[in-house]
């Protein structure tokens, strides 16, 4: 039987941070491919446990993991193709790569991408592979797209600036498979000024929960009263929009669901005049 993420955070408290240290030492040795076995079998689909097993922030730092296994555990099995955007451990090559592992693990037969602004090669195994250079480089982000073909899953873990999350989104989201899930983490940077965000003008267009906050009117575009409105290609192609604390779901998918249209609008005009007041 897995075990459980409690049974795992008590056996990683009776380690020194020595002992710490050599354990991610370890998982970053060359025998990583044979742990990744092994802690498949210890912790099966158990995400929060792999995310603290691997020193990925998803869980500890954040409390994502429980979300990603909302939407992730059904496609666990699948072969997909998932790109991480950041990798982790800035200009030290031998760090980071934690979440890339993590879901080397937990997706035991997909594909797993990372891109970051430094050399990550360090990382790059069976099943795992790195890109070196910018999120917001279209000729790079278009090699990378061409390297890897259709993508089920990306996930942006990168600058976190809000002017990098909406150029990344518009570029790479039209290339999603049709079916795919876009994810963007560490959404609190849309509220701090040091990153492009804001805090007292939160309609403010220029950050990304403003611009997330308009896909969700872009689902309903069929109930707009503006009758030549044309729906843009988001307005089409988004099925669904899951907002957590700081991170989001963005699951693309044909979006052609008819609106309610005029006589649905009278006769809700008209149940709500002739409904009757009830005694206090």
């Amino acid at each position: 039987m897995p075990l459980s993420t409690h049974t795992l955070s008590v056996i990683r408290s009776f380690l020194t941070a020595d002992q710490a240290n050599k354990l991610r030492a370890l998982q970053a040795s060359r025998f990583r491919g044979f742990q990744g076995i092994v802690f498949r079998l210890l912790f099966g689909s158990n995400l929060p446990a792999l995310a603290q097993i691997y020193n990925s922030d998803k869980w500890g730092s954040h409390w994502y993991a429980q979300h990603y296994e909302t939407h992730f555990k059904s496609l666990r099995r699948r072969n997909l193709a998932i790109l991480e955007i950041g990798i982790g451990g800035y200009e030290r090559p031998d760090e980071g790569g934690g979440s890339l592992r993590m879901w080397r693990t937990y997706f035991p037969k997909s594909r797993i991408f990372g891109i970051d602004l430094y050399d990550k090669s360090f990382h790059d195994e069976r099943r795992i592979r790195t890109f070196r250079g910018s999120q917001i480089d279209p000729e790079f982000l278009h090699r990378v797209l061409n390297e890897i073909g259709p993508i089920d899953i990306i996930i942006d873990d990168g600058s976190h600036m809000n002017e990098h999350v909406l150029y990344t989104f518009n570029v790479l989201f039209p290339h999603l498979n049709p079916t795919g899930i876009y994810v963007i983490e560490d959404l609190q940077t849309a509220y701090w000024q040091s990153f492009g965000g804001s805090s007292d003008l939160l309609n403010n267009s220029k950050t990304s929960i403003s611009f997330l906050k308009q896909l969700v009117d872009g689902l309903n575009y069929a109930e707009f009263e503006i009758p030549s409105y044309e729906p843009t290609y988001l307005n089409t192609h988004i099925a669904a929009v899951h907002f957590y604390h700081n991170i989001v779901f963005i699951q693309k998918g044909i979006n052609d669901e008819k609106g309610g249209g005029p006589d649905l609008g009278r006769q809700m005009n008209f149940n709500e005049s002739n409904r009757i007041a009830l005694p206090i």
